[in-house]
């Protein structure tokens, strides 16, 4: 993708070469554990470009079809693997993160569905380019539903369905060629978030893909989709996080994007003991739609400055005077993240 961000580095072959050498050294035997700098554990930038996030890994144990390496090789080329800004870390070069929103195959949901990835890959680099800014790139993101609720029981009775994995592959592939980070983003129903995260770890595998919760959707026991605003509790969220974390542990990955989307506090209970880890990058992120002093208004109430970084929605449709990208930079505390609809 064409927008703003650090250009790519000389060394990204050697390291990319590194990658391998290090699969074929792991699997003789010759060496038990990788180097700091090398398994992501320092959390400094690395050097900058190896190869594209998740090249090759594939559900074997890299979690794609076809996959035949084993799994220290995974855990080797991944632990040499960076994300598109040339780092290890989802803000690691200061990014300013800017995605699209919406499930596959119909735009009902958001502006993503409204065309295939190459299209919506060109309307995603115009609205991002605006961003940029001296010392702080852009990194596009793609926000994909890929549970999504439903007002009707279906045959499990859990008021969600998935959309089918071969979409969701063909986004994971996409986001890998135009260098952004995909967002898997789930609409639970009466089923808990950590049951719905494990049906994705075969996506959630690669080093580009990161998870978003959304609890308005969260229903309980007797509850249905979009006749109540869903909630969950702090606890929930950490054991889906947890849970996350240790699939970038185990698989030697690079740290991931992990948003929880909020527009009334009562929708995350007891956020203030939310965990934060070192494994993701954590996000709240505000959703209120309407008028700019609406927005901004749903933004302070529910936002936790000093517990998160920041997100902010913005609606194509919903929003009277869509705020445009000296708006947003304009928000405090800071937003460090900003998703259209």
């Amino acid at each position: 993708m064409s927008v703003p961000r650090r250009a790519p580095s000389e060394r990204r072959a050697l390291l990319g070469a590194l990658a391998g050498l290090v699969a074929l050294v792991l699997a003789a035997g010759l060496v038990t554990h990788l180097p700091r700098w090398l398994a992501g554990d320092d959390p400094a930038p690395v050097a900058e470009g190896v190869g594209r996030p998740g090249a090759g890994a594939g559900p074997g144990p890299g979690g794609g079809r076809g996959d035949r390496r084993t799994p220290e090789q995974v855990r080797a080329a991944n632990a040499a693997t960076l994300l598109p800004n040339g780092t290890r870390r989802v803000f690691g070069a200061d990014d300013f993160l800017v995605a699209y929103y919406g499930t596959a195959q119909t735009p009902a949901l958001g502006v993503l569905g409204e065309g295939a990835p190459e299209q919506v890959r060109e309307r995603l680099d115009a609205a991002a380019r605006p961003f940029a800014r001296p010392g702080s790139p852009v990194q596009p993101v793609y926000e994909l539903i890929v549970t999504i609720a439903d007002a009707g029981p279906g045959d499990d009775g859990d008021y969600a369905h998935d959309v089918p994995r071969a979409e969701v592959e063909r986004w994971v592939a996409a986001a890998r060629r135009h260098d952004a980070l995909l967002l898997l983003d789930l609409q639970p129903g009466r089923t808990g978030f950590l049951d719905t995260a494990r049906r994705w770890e075969w996506a959630l595998r690669q080093p580009h893909v990161g998870l978003a919760l959304d609890p308005e959707w969260r229903m309980g026991r007797r509850e249905v989709p979009g006749r109540v605003i869903g909630s969950v509790g702090s606890q929930e969220v950490d054991r889906t996080s947890a849970w996350l974390a240790g699939l970038v542990r185990r698989w030697e990955l690079p740290q991931k994007l992990f948003v929880l989307h909020q527009f009334r506090t009562d929708m995350v209970r007891d956020i203030a003991a939310v965990t934060s880890r070192r494994e993701l990058a954590t996000v709240q992120h505000v959703d209120g739609f309407g008028a700019p002093r609406e927005k901004l208004a749903t933004y302070r109430a529910v936002v936790r400055p000093q517990q998160f970084r920041r997100g902010f929605k913005l609606f194509y449709d919903e929003d009277v005077d869509l705020m445009g990208p000296r708006e947003v930079h304009a928000i405090r505390p800071a937003v460090r993240f900003v998703s259209y609809q």
